[in-house]
């Protein structure tokens, strides 16, 4: 839970204090690639640690990755540039691809499947603390001490996490001789990695057409084949798809993979609108989003109880109903609704992750023996974590793209651009502008973000169509 803890805290502060990162550091167009950045190791991580906590055990590698993502955490603080910011959240997403999987593994391994959907509902709780406290704590060190610290803050966290493993997790372990998929990773990082840079970049510094997206197509498509025809004759695939073939896994982790993407859209960019068009300080932006992860927990315990009373599907399909209900107030949202109406809605898509991760979570690990529990576990988070990268690349490319097309057609390119935005996150820049500037640039960003929540909104229906597909039959 401390593990945990430090990995949910982490997601509500960067959110709340990114405009005033961006505001000091510079370079709005590369906004998105401070989330893309560190969801990229993540995601392709995360199947590495989750079998490696099969073959070692999950104390070690657990520890290990709270190490590196410590180590990430300092360099954060340390950056005095947004390129140098983002290549120290690469290391942070290096070490937090083991920290969530496994926390949720131990917790298959320690509990009976009777008992697995309380615990998780309970475990989920950490979410809701982290809500309350991140948002509060970011917003107030962003204020009065520096941003910096939001990173920092990490590093206790995750020394008394190490010390609480040490002392209190014992498991007897027959140790197997390892057999890591190097080469599917590689695949994985090259394949993601480029569609990332089409997706950010594509019609933004290089035109769609150009010779640079053609390429990196290419490299997208060759190296995701590759990945796809490797896996299937590797003796230890990082991607075991021989689990795809269970209905209830395939449809969970296809509908995570959608998930994701709307989780990204509405926690990178909400305090943004509420900063920059609602003209709100970044403690009120990051209570906004607090309400998603108040949400979370709460449904993730009431799933807990459900499970075992309606079952998964029908758990799932309320949790459906929700992401869509939420993701409509988004698709509505306007500067004059006021950050209660925003966190309303964010409140709503929250009820919707926990009802369905929870179930999603539950049921695969019934699934599954402990020997591939872990990777098990791992690959769900896998497809979040994934839809999240991509989601971040595809709808920082969406917003950036509207926003030019908004200038042009204001006739202002000349004057405003993107990294112009950077000025309505700060109040005191905020007040140097024109108000015609000022107009231009909220109004520009007001129909920027309303294209991502579209997208985000198209997600929410997919994720309910696929719900639908899941078995009846219960575990």
């Amino acid at each position: 839970m401390l593990a945990m803890f430090m990995a949910a805290i982490e997601a509500t502060i960067v959110s709340t204090a990114m405009p005033a990162i961006v505001s000091e550091l510079g370079g709005f167009s590369l906004y998105s690639w401070i989330f893309s950045s560190y969801l990229l190791m993540n995601a392709v991580t995360v199947l590495i640690y989750g079998k490696l906590s099969d073959l070692f055990g999950r104390k070690p590698v657990l520890m290990v990755g709270i190490v590196i993502f410590l180590i990430g955490s300092l360099l954060c603080g340390l950056a005095s540039s947004m390129e140098m910011l983002i290549a120290a959240r690469f290391v942070q997403g290096f070490g937090a691809g083991a920290v969530m999987p496994i926390a949720s593994t131990i917790v298959g391994d320690i509990y009976t499947k009777e008992e697995r959907a309380k615990i998780q509902g309970y475990l989920s709780s950490v979410w809701g603390i982290s809500a309350i406290m991140g948002p509060a704590i970011g917003g107030l060190l962003v204020e009065f001490v520096s941003w910096r610290f939001i990173f920092w803050i990490n590093i206790p966290l995750g020394i008394l996490a190490i010390i609480g493993l040490s002392l209190f997790l014992h498991e007897g372990i027959t140790r197997k001789k390892q057999q890591i998929d190097y080469g599917g990773a590689a695949l994985l990082f090259l394949s993601i990695s480029s569609l990332m840079v089409i997706l950010v970049e594509g019609g933004v510094h290089w035109a769609w057409n150009s010779a640079a997206i053609l390429g990196l197509s290419a490299v997208t498509f060759f190296s995701f084949f590759s990945f796809i025809l490797y896996e299937r004759k590797v003796s230890e695939p990082m991607m075991p798809f021989y689990l795809w073939k269970e209905r209830s896994i395939l449809i969970a982790n296809l509908t995570s993979l959608s998930t994701g993407v709307m989780l990204i859209g509405i926690s990178t960019f909400l305090p943004t609108f509420v900063q920059g068009v609602m003209e709100q300080k970044p403690i009120v932006a990051g209570f906004a989003l607090t309400t998603m992860s108040i949400g979370w927990p709460i449904a993730a315990i009431i799933s807990g109880r459900l499970l075992l009373k309606i079952g998964f599907r029908t758990t799932s399909l309320i949790g459906g109903v929700a992401l869509v209900a939420g993701s409509t107030i988004f698709l509505t949202l306007s500067p004059d609704d006021g950050p209660i109406w925003a966190a309303f809605g964010s409140f709503i898509v929250g009820i919707g992750m926990g009802m369905t991760t929870t179930s999603f979570i539950v049921s695969i690990q019934s699934t599954v023996s402990w020997q591939i529990r872990g990777v098990a576990t791992a690959t769900n988070m896998f497809m979040r974590t994934l839809g999240s990268t991509i989601g971040a690349a595809l709808l920082g490319g969406v917003l950036n793209t509207r926003l030019i097309n908004y200038l042009e057609s204001k006739g202002v390119e000349g004057e405003l651009n993107i990294d112009s935005t950077t000025t309505l996150l700060d109040q005191s820049k905020r007040s140097g502008l024109t108000e015609e500037a000022k107009v231009i640039l909220q109004d520009g960003l007001t129909f920027a973000l309303n294209s991502v929540y579209w997208v985000v909104f198209a997600f929410a229906i997919v994720s309910f169509m696929l719900i639908f597909f899941l078995p009846k039959k219960e575990y």
